[in-house]
C-alpha cells in the first residue's frame, strides 16, 4: 500500500534534495497509516533546516508559511492539511522545566526523544529508499500487539516531560491499547511530575480523552498510576464505599464512570459528558446515613451546581455558556427522575421545560444515562418511565410553547403602571405572574397576565 501518495511528499522530497537535505515523515500521520485512522496533519523532520524546507516547499505552492524561529518550525497548509517542518534534533531537560534544550540531531536521536513507539515511526523521502519504513524501536511490532511503550528508559521519558503520562492514557483509551507494565510503574514513580506542566495542557488531553469512545478507562488508568488525585482531587473524592451497620452505598466514582460511557454511547457532545463527569460531584459533601432510610445524599445536585464554577476556574475550561450549560444539567440532573416516580402533572413538566429550555434533550439523555442497575427489570423500568417523560414533554410543550417563554409583563412596564423604581416589589409581582403561568391558572397571554397584574397589585396595597 502506498501510504505517500498525496503530492505534498513528492514536492517536500524534491526541495529537500535540491537543498542537499534528508527529510522524513514522522510521528502521528505514519501511525495512523498503518492503524487506518484519519490523519489532516503531517510532520516532516528534516536533517537540516526544516524552516528552509519549508520555505521552498511554500514558494512551489504560492501559500504562506508560517514560521517559528523560536522553535526552529515552519507550518504551511496544503489540500486542507497541516504539514509542519522540524530540524532532526536531540533534547536534555532540566528538572523544573518541561521545555527542553535542544540540539540539532539525527533522525534516530529524533525518534528517540519521541513520547512512545508507535509515535516514532518514520518513511524516507530519499529518491534511493523513497517510502521506505524506519522503525528502530519496534513501533509496528507494538501496534500489532497494541502496546504502548516508550522508545527510551519510561522514567527518563516522564520524568523529562510528564505531561507524556496522561498522553499515554489518553492513546490508550482512544486506541485500545495497554500501557505496558515498566510504563505503568514509571507514570506511579512519577506522578508527581504533574505538577510542572500548565492546567491549560493537561485539560486538553482530557477533553480528548472524554471525547473517547469509552472514556471511563482513561480515568480507571488515571486511579491505577496515582494522577486521579492529581489531576481530579474532586473525582478522586467520589471513590470508595462507607458501610454502617452492614448498609453501605453504591461506589460512585464507579457509578459516574459508567454514565460517562453511557452518554458517550449516545454520542453525547463534549459539555454534556463533562456534565456526566461532575454530575454527583457533590455527593462526598451530603452523604449522611439515616439508620432508617440509609444513605442520603440530599442536596447534592443544589451543592454540585455551585461547585462547578471554581472547577471549571482551576481546570481552565471556559468560563461562559459551556460552563452555565454544565452547571444547569448538575443542578437539573434529578428533576425528570423524580418525575418518572410519580404521577406526572402538566404544571411539573412546564417548570421543568422552563428551567431547562432547549437543553431539555440533553438533559433527559444524560437522566437516561444515569440509570446504572445491574438488574435488567429496573433499568427497563426507569427507560419505559422516562419515555412517558419525554411524550408528556412535547405533549406540553406542542400545546403551551413554554421552553424559553418570556412572561408577557416586563418590570418595565410595571413600574410604569405603578411608579415603581426597581425594587423587590417589582420582582414579586413578575414572578407571580410566571408561576401562574407554570401552573396552568392563566394561559400564556398579554391580556390575562395583565389583569393578574391589577390583582396583585391591589393585594400588594399599590394600588386603592
Amino acid at each position: 500500500m502506498n501510504f505517500l501518495e498525496h503530492r505534498i511528499f513528492e514536492l517536500v522530497a524534491h526541495e529537500a534534495a535540491a537543498l542537499g537535505v534528508r527529510a522524513y515523515v514522522i510521528g502521528g500521520y505514519v501511525r495512523d497509516c498503518f492503524l487506518q485512522r484519519p490523519s489532516k496533519d503531517i510532520d516532516i523532520v528534516v536533517e537540516g533546516s526544516g524552516i528552509d524546507v519549508a520555505t521552498a516547499v511554500g514558494k512551489r505552492l504560492r501559500t504562506p508559511v508560517s514560521v517559528f524561529k523560536n522553535f526552529g518550525t515552519a507550518m504551511l497548509r496544503c489540500d486542507g492539511r497541516d504539514i509542519e517542518f522540524v530540524g532532526a534534533r536531540r533534547e536534555s531537560y532540566r528538572a523544573a522545566s518541561r521545555k527542553p534544550d535542544v540540539e540539532t540531531g539525527s533522525l534516530e536521536d529524533d525518534q528517540r526523544r519521541r513520547d512512545f513507539t508507535i509515535n516514532a515511526l518514520a518513511f524516507s523521502l530519499q529518491k534511493e529508499d523513497y517510502g521506505k519504513l524506519i522503525d528502530p524501536f519496534n513501533g509496528v511490532r507494538d501496534m500489532q500487539q497494541g502496546l504502548l511503550r516508550t522508545p527510551s528508559d519510561p522514567d527518563i521519558t516522564y520524568n523529562d516531560d510528564p505531561l507524556r503520562m496522561i498522553r499515554a492514557i489518553r492513546f490508550a483509551t482512544q486506541l485500545g491499547f495497554s500501557i505496558v507494565p515498566e510504563s505503568i510503574g514509571a507514570i506511579m514513580r512519577n506522578r508527581n511530575r504533574i505538577r510542572i506542566v500548565s492546567t491549560e495542557r493537561i485539560t486538553g488531553e482530557l477533553n480528548k480523552i472524554i471525547l473517547s469512545d469509552k472514556p471511563s478507562v482513561g480515568f480507571y488508568l488515571f486511579d491505577k498510576t496515582g494522577l486521579l488525585r492529581e489531576i481530579l482531587p474532586s473525582i478522586h473524592r467520589l471513590k470508595g464505599v462507607e458501610t454502617v451497620e452492614g448498609r453501605g452505598h453504591k461506589d460512585n466514582f464507579q457509578h459516574t464512570l459508567q454514565v460517562l460511557d453511557n452518554v458517550a454511547q449516545k454520542q453525547g457532545n463534549l459539555w454534556l459528558r463533562w456534565a456526566a463527569l461532575f454530575h454527583d460531584i457533590a455527593k462526598p459533601a451530603t452523604k449522611h446515613y439515616d439508620p432508617l432510610t440509609g444513605w442520603t445524599f440530599h442536596g447534592h445536585e443544589f451543592i454540585g451546581a455551585k461547585m462547578i464554577p471554581d472547577i471549571f476556574k482551576q481546570m481552565r475550561l471556559p468560563m461562559n455558556d459551556k460552563m452555565k450549560y454544565v452547571q444547569k444539567l448538575v443542578q437539573l440532573h434529578l428533576r425528570p427522575i423524580v418525575l418518572s416516580q410519580e404521577e406526572v402533572t402538566d404544571s411539573a413538566v412546564r417548570r421543568l421545560l422552563f428551567d431547562a429550555g432547549d437543553d431539555i434533550d440533553d438533559l433527559m439523555l444524560l437522566c437516561e444515562a444515569d440509570i446504572t442497575s445491574k438488574n435488567e427489570q429496573t433499568v427497563r423500568r426507569h427507560l419505559n418511565n422516562f419515555l412517558l417523560v419525554r411524550e408528556k414533554l412535547a405533549e406540553v410543550e406542542a400545546r403551551d410553547a413554554i421552553r424559553n417563554f418570556q412572561p408577557p409583563i416586563t418590570g418595565e412596564l410595571i413600574m410604569e403602571k405603578y411608579g415603581l423604581q426597581p425594587s423587590p416589589a417589582v420582582g414579586e409581582i413578575k414572578e407571580y405572574i410566571k408561576n401562574a403561568i407554570l401552573d396552568g391558572l392563566i394561559r400564556n397571554d398579554y391580556h390575562e397576565a395583565y389583569a393578574l397584574m391589577e390583582q396583585k397589585a391591589r393585594e400588594m396595597g399599590l394600588v386603592s
